[in-house]
């Protein structure tokens, strides 16, 4: 993917006559694509028809429905939310993602609807009638500072900008292929030929001259790329960015500098993703918060802040930093300094550093990537419209020490990586060391409550060849509508290799009315009891007894109860 490099003739023919791959082997491939085209009746019609609706109104109910499913409310302190609207008269909505809309991250999966409702349209439409919305984005963002940076190309005296040399190879090597002056550094040459001697497929970079501060103090130094593609910043000579030793694309540093003093600037970068992108820029550390975002959320009833990611820093092929990106944080502190009534919303596809401010904001939403209809879920959660129901499919650890991965992450000195882990991961690794995460896999704040009683296995010794009915009972017993995700896991303490000490095996999602209850089932084979051997090169299953574990979270368990296995 997405071309035939590895799967064609040249390397299945021979692989077929040596007997490593059977034809009944290509055969179940081509008839799985064949099933999937039969079902969606691809083979009916011709794939041209442009009478099928490109905008339905049917696709933006849906949208909306996944939205509001999908996000998370991850803490609720005192049953803040959700706000009353007769009571709230302005709220100020504050951060990089509460406009434009961030519907999805970056990569293949990226897809741009006709429509995207950002959090502050969401939150404006919603209280059009009712309350002030004020705005202001918090951050300068990474571009602006890479188009307004200041450099020169001489100590005193040079041109503006930086000398730029650009080769057609990707080790700096040789002369370069062009030489020119670039005022900033933002560059995209996404296309084979945009690059600036026509050899994007393996081109290489280096641009020198002088940063020069108008007041002393703290600056910020942000470089950006995308993918597989390198670069490193000398400031002075000495290192200060190096993106060939670190994953993320993302590099910040914070140096102290002193006014009217040249400091020489050498930026090198190699292409080596089929995206060329790079961005550099300064800007002092001061001036990356916008005055009006302090104004504005001291002023309002409620501050809403949108942090988290974007296309641009989080997305396929690299990893993106576990930190907030550049300067979220102490904007978070500010606005929380200045209102006390404040939530945090994240866009992210996972979890991010929380620890600076997690226990002094009252609510936290985590959105994940909402879709074209964020905005109005958002606000429909904030103001009470539907009450959440999302749970985390994956652990939120408290720091990224605490990951199963953290201790094989970097490569070795090989460029190998060691998957340690094994099974071991999320909240299999959480409950084997015995450490707390921040939010649990499977956790989801609602506006109601709710009760599991009743738990059954039935039979309590699973048949040969059957199945185990585990049974249960979930009573709303809150105020108000609301759905919970009841989660079934299975403890095995007695198989011959480590084993987890419990693992998720099945759930259901329940919707109730107030003081409602409803009884759940959910279905266990015998898969359900069993591991990989990786001896014998199959599934097993020990026999003895199974604990079974039933919760609203990983680690929030409300029933017990036990299944044999002979």
């Amino acid at each position: 993917m997405p071309s035939g490099k590895f799967m064609n003739r040249a390397t299945l023919i021979p692989a077929i006559k040596q007997g490593q791959v059977s034809l009944a082997t290509i055969d179940d491939k081509i008839r799985r694509i064949l099933r999937t085209a039969i079902r969606f009746g691809w083979l009916e019609r011709e794939q041209t028809d442009r009478t099928w609706p490109l905008f339905p109104a049917e696709g933006r109910v849906l949208a909306l429905e996944t939205a509001r499913a999908s996000m998370v409310l991850l803490k609720n302190q005192g049953d803040w939310l959700p706000l009353d609207k007769a009571k709230i008269k302005s709220v100020a909505v504050i951060g990089p993602d509460a406009y434009p809309a961030v519907p999805v991250g970056g990569g293949s999966a990226q897809a741009s609807p006709f429509v995207a409702v950002s959090y502050l349209e969401g939150l404006v439409a919603h209280l059009a009638n009712s309350a002030t919305v004020t705005w202001s984005r918090g951050l300068v963002p990474s571009n602006e500072i890479f188009d307004t940076s200041v450099f020169s190309t001489a100590a005193t005296g040079g041109q503006p900008g930086l000398r730029a040399e650009y080769f057609d190879n990707p080790n700096l090597a040789g002369s370069p292929g062009l030489t020119r002056i670039d005022e900033h550094v933002n560059f995209s040459w996404d296309r084979p030929d945009a690059w600036p001697t026509g050899q994007a497929s393996a081109g290489s970079a280096r641009w020198t001259g002088y940063f020069t501060p108008a007041t002393s103090g703290a600056h910020r130094l942000v470089a950006n790329s995308y993918g597989l593609n390198e670069y490193r910043l000398l400031v002075d000579g000495k290192p200060v960015l190096d993106r060939t030793a670190q994953a993320q694309p993302i590099g910040l540093a914070t140096l102290k500098l002193q006014a009217g003093q040249a400091y020489a600037i050498r930026l090198e970068y190699v292409h080596r993703d089929h995206h060329a992108r790079l961005g550099m820029g300064v800007r002092r550390v001061s001036e990356l918060i916008e005055p009006a975002a302090k104004t504005l959320a001291a002023a309002a009833d409620v501050a809403v802040v949108l942090a988290g990611f974007d296309p641009s820093n989080e997305g396929e092929g690299a990893d993106r930093t576990f930190e907030l990106p550049y300067g979220q944080d102490q904007l978070i502190d500010l606005v929380r300094a200045a209102n006390k009534n404040t939530v945090v919303v994240i866009t992210s596809g996972g979890g991010v550093d929380m620890s600076r401010w997690v226990d002094s904001i009252r609510a936290i939403v985590q959105a994940f990537y909402p879709g074209q209809e964020g905005g109005t879920a958002l606000a429909q959660l904030l103001f009470g419209d539907f009450s959440p129901s999302g749970k985390l499919p994956a652990t939120f650890e408290r720091r990224f020490e605490d990951s199963a991965v953290f201790r094989s992450y970097a490569p070795q000195a090989d460029k190998k990586i060691p998957y340690r882990e094994g099974v071991f991961l999320g909240y299999r690794h959480f409950d084997l060391v015995k450490t707390k995460p921040l939010f649990p896999f499977g956790h989801g704040l609602s506006y109601t409550t709710f009760k599991y009683s009743g738990l059954t296995v039935t039979p309590a010794v699973m048949p040969e060849n059957g199945l185990v009915t585990v049974a249960f009972d979930v009573t709303n017993t809150g105020k108000r509508k609301g759905a919970e995700v009841a989660q079934v896991y299975v403890g095995d303490g007695h198989a011959s290799v480590p084993r987890p000490v419990k693992e998720l095996k099945g759930f259901a999602k329940v919707s109730l009315a107030p003081r409602q209850s409803k009884r759940v089932q959910i279905t266990l084979d015998r898969r359900a009891l069993s591991y990989f051997d990786e001896t014998d090169q199959q599934w097993k299953a020990a026999p003895g007894d199974f604990e079974v574990l039933v919760g609203s979270s990983a680690q929030h368990i409300e029933l017990r109860g036990k299944l044999s296995l002979k």
